[in-house]
């Protein structure tokens, strides 16, 4: 993947992320849950199914960590070995990781619906498009929905008990006919999907700032739960500097739910052929499996929650007349 290539996948994940990539938002929203001081963060890990590196990263970060929800790449070589752990330990929480991009040089997927069924996702090689630009000037929303609800209805096959939809590198939210397809899905599966109550001026598109704003109401009118604030620190940084900076995020929680993204993997000999993210990545596992890390979160006050107790939280909330 070429730096311009993740230049312009990074600029495509306004809607959801352009608020608190490396920030922390303001915390002026509301809660979810009648009891307005409370504060919660779902610590979740992104791009389960990637690789065994990163399905073992995720599973330990889990198991021994304090991450409280993953989501999984459908289209991945990796997808059965990470839905049959799901399948088999229903207690965790997983969701599908809506997958539009092939994005890696030497280590690519194509759609789960077949290349012939959805010919504007994929580039000439059969594969998914390498960047969200890509996917922004070729995809046709059909398509989207046809290749989006293949991977959706897949990991139900596998026994997979999803939880949530959220979108790997932004592409489903690159256009607003595109995020009308990936609330439809939500509401259709009826499974919360990855979004943002407050997006203010922070999404540079006034279209889909435009539409991610109808498409909040929708949501709440089917009683699927709206986030707060998101933060993710997809860069370089000493163990004890991302350490730091991911409890500054957690303490600074206010009322209602943040979201926390990380990548988990192992700086091993199959995630270096694969990514240069591979030390990113390991430094995300090591954060959040970290003893002193998990304790010092407790003393936050913050309350870990995976999505399934977001939505219940959300049902508890009074309605407005």
């Amino acid at each position: 993947m070429s730096l311009n290539s993740l230049y312009q996948s990074l600029l495509t994940l306004s809607l959801l992320t352009a608020m608190a990539a490396h920030t922390h938002a303001d915390d002026t929203s509301s809660p979810p849950a009648s009891d307005s001081a409370k504060r919660y963060v779902i610590i979740h890990a992104d791009d389960a199914g990637m690789s065994h590196s990163v399905n073992r990263a995720t599973i330990e970060s889990m198991e021994q960590g304090n991450v409280s929800s993953a989501s999984i790449m459908v289209p991945c070589p990796w997808f059965k070995e990470i839905a049959a752990y799901a399948k088999a330990h229903p207690e965790k929480d997983f969701g599908i990781h809506l997958t539009l991009n092939s994005e890696w040089d030497n280590y690519r997927w194509g759609p789960v619906a077949g290349r012939d069924k959805v010919p504007s996702l994929v580039d000439r090689e059969g594969y998914l498009w390498d960047n969200v630009g890509e996917v922004a000037a070729n995809a046709t929303a059909a398509d989207v929905e046809t290749e989006l609800r293949a991977q959706i209805q897949r990991a139900l096959d596998f026994g997979v008990p999803v939880t949530h939809l959220d979108t790997h590198m932004g592409a489903v939210v690159s256009r607003p006919d595109l995020i009308v397809v990936y609330v439809k899905l939500g509401i259709e599966f009826n499974v919360p999907v990855f979004f943002l109550r407050d997006l203010g001026g922070a999404v540079p598109d006034e279209a889909i700032r435009a539409r991610g704003l109808q498409l909040i109401k929708t949501l709440e009118e089917h009683d699927l739960p709206v986030l707060d604030a998101m933060t993710q620190l997809y860069d370089h940084g000493t163990l004890e500097e991302k350490k730091a900076r991911y409890l500054k995020a957690i303490a600074d929680t206010g009322p209602g739910v943040r979201y926390v993204i990380l990548h988990c993997g192992y700086d091993d000999a199959e995630l270096q052929a694969i990514t240069s993210s591979s030390k990113i990545r390991n430094t995300d596992r090591e954060v959040f499996t970290d003893p002193e890390f998990i304790a010092a979160v407790k003393q936050t006050g913050v309350e870990i929650v995976t999505w399934k107790q977001v939505r219940e939280l959300e049902s508890q909330t009074p309605q407005a007349e």
